[in-house]
């Protein structure tokens, strides 16, 4: 069969002659009429015996497509003014443009982009050019040279996203660039090596991340490292550690570090180690004499601390009354915690003092050893305190006479508004002091007695107290060898009240309307959580197991 492109050769041929001269070919066309393409094909086919049927077809077929062409053919054929627009061209590159060359202002930003570190450039831009610059500069490049030019946007996101898989940047005032310097520093801290890293590379970010920091939570602080020993050496070592404590490990120096960062508000603080695995030693969980000293004096100096949460660190009284000390007349501190501690009565004398000279509104003292003596001295501090809101006492020692002072010193207080003695040794007798409060204050509004031994009498006074107040909204005395009937009525929600019964006296319309009365509408009873609390014991009970440290 003979080929397509020689079937096809003489009209190809023909409209590229036209394209390629055409003054020649209009003297052609005007000296004789030019044959459509079909006729000359045909009359080959009819001349020539060489040409096979299957290529007659071809031919045919040709002569149909020609025939359909949207360029004119014959006599009266005249070819394009430009030779450009003969031929269509669908490109199948789908980034494929007409723009070869890309804008100059682009060009120019991609240039910043990659110099970036040499000649940072990003203030004198407008401002859709530098949303630009965020999207495509490196998250690797130094602090030195983003932290002071580049504000808080996109590139700070991506920044955080490429170091860390959760990032909630709610939790950070929706600030990425505020998340990403406290987590910074977070990280240097909590990887500090006394003695191995040098204090110059804290010291050196503080400038750069000042005015973001303001809050820090130390989740671990890391001891020096011990110096390899043999295997005789160890051996006595491990004879002399049953009998005698090894000397204190010191920790980070926060007194280097806290004076300098001038808009810190919270500092949350564990002195312990993360995942020691077989290398666990008491020792890694306790905050030392030198420790407590550096950072009561790091305090000190901070004057816009705010909240301070310093837990499940081995505090005992003496750390706790050297704390306190440096805490008092505080500036700026509203919320302390120290629960999950082994503070006692001493430590708790210098709570007391501290409520008489400080703006604390919250007061957390959970799971620690205070007793009655102790009870004693912050029920004094309260007596005289006018902006504490929050005292929690829970999961310490106190009997009735402790739980008698702080009901005693309710009397005269008039800003409390939230009481937890939960888990406690109290009585009956501190239920009815509390009741008595009851009735006489009016800022008290959450009450939590739960796991006390407060029997029949102690529930009965409350009942009756909760009768009248119209106050407090939370009263919690689960599992404290109450009835269930009372703890129900305590903590039921008036929607549940049942509709009075307005009768003859004989069907107990009188009794249905003096309950009425006895439950005012406007008491309402929140519903205690269960899971919270459960959850609060277990930390309690496996402090180390939960934190993963073994």
């Amino acid at each position: 069969m003979m080929p397509m492109d020689h079937v096809c050769g003489p009209s190809a041929s023909f409209v590229e002659s036209k394209c390629s001269s055409q003054h020649d070919h209009s003297e052609q066309c005007s000296s004789s009429s030019i044959r459509p393409a079909a006729t000359r094909m045909s009359q080959k086919h009819t001349h020539s015996a060489l040409i096979s049927r299957g290529a007659a077809k071809t031919v045919h077929k040709t002569s149909a497509i020609m025939s359909k062409s949207p360029y004119p053919s014959g006599p009266n054929l005249k070819a394009p003014k430009d030779c450009r627009i003969m031929r269509r061209i669908i490109a199948e590159d789908l980034d494929w443009s007409l723009v070869i060359v890309p804008c100059l202002s682009n060009l120019c930003l991609q240039s910043i982009v990659r110099n970036f570190e040499e000649k940072p450039i990003f203030e004198e831009l407008r401002p859709i050019h530098r949303d630009f610059i965020q999207e495509k500069l490196s998250v690797s490049l130094p602090l030195r040279v983003t932290a002071k030019l580049i504000s808080d946007g996109v590139y700070w996101k991506r920044c955080c996203e490429q170091r860390w898989d959760l990032c909630d940047v709610s939790h950070y005032g929706h600030s990425w660039k505020r998340m990403f310097f406290e987590r910074h520093m977070e990280s240097i801290i909590e990887l500090f090596i006394p003695d191995v890293t040098e204090p110059k590379k804290v010291l050196e970010i503080v400038p750069l991340c000042k005015d973001y920091v303001k809050r820090l939570d130390i989740s671990q602080l890391l001891p020096p490292i011990k110096e390899p020993q043999n295997e005789e050496e160890e051996y006595g070592s491990e004879l002399a550690s049953n009998t005698d404590y090894d000397e204190p490990l010191n920790h980070f120096n926060f007194s280097i570090l806290l004076d300098k960062l001038t808009r810190l508000e919270e500092l949350h603080l564990v002195y312990r180690v993360k995942q020691c695995g077989m290398n666990f030693e008491w020792k890694m969980f306790e905050m030392t004499d030198r420790d407590c000293e550096s950072l009561s004096k790091a305090l000190k100096s901070c004057k816009t601390l705010k909240l301070l949460r310093l837990h499940e660190s081995h505090i005992e009284d003496k750390k706790c009354r050297l704390l306190v000390k440096h805490l008092l007349d505080h500036p700026s501190l509203r919320e302390l915690d120290f629960s999950h501690n082994l503070i006692g009565d001493r430590g708790a004398r210098a709570i007391g003092k501290l409520l008489t000279r400080s703006k604390l509104e919250i007061l957390n003292m959970c799971d620690n050893n205070i007793r009655d003596p102790g009870a004693k001295a912050i029920a004094h501090g309260l007596s005289k305190n006018s902006t504490l809101l929050s005292l929690n006492l829970r999961l310490n020692r106190l009997t009735d006479e402790g739980g008698q002072a702080i009901g005693k010193a309710l009397l005269n207080n008039n800003t409390l508004r939230h009481l937890h003695l939960g888990a406690n040794k109290v009585t009956g007798l501190t239920a009815i002091a509390l009741a008595k409060v009851l009735d006489e204050n009016q800022t008290l509004k959450s009450l939590n007695l739960s796991c006390n031994s407060l029997g029949e009498d102690g529930g009965k006074a409350l009942e009756k107290a909760m009768s009248h107040n119209t106050i407090v909204t939370e009263c919690d005395i689960r599992l404290t060898e109450v009835d269930e009937h009372i703890v129900s009525f305590i903590n039921q929600d008036p929607q549940e009240v049942p509709e009075p019964h307005f009768g003859n006296h004989l069907s107990g319309g009188e009794t249905n309307r003096e309950d009425m009365h006895a439950r005012p509408q406007s008491r309402v009873r929140a519903r205690t959580h269960r899971v919270r609390e459960l959850a609060s014991t277990l930390q309690t009970v496996f402090p180390y197991l939960l934190s993963g440290a073994v």
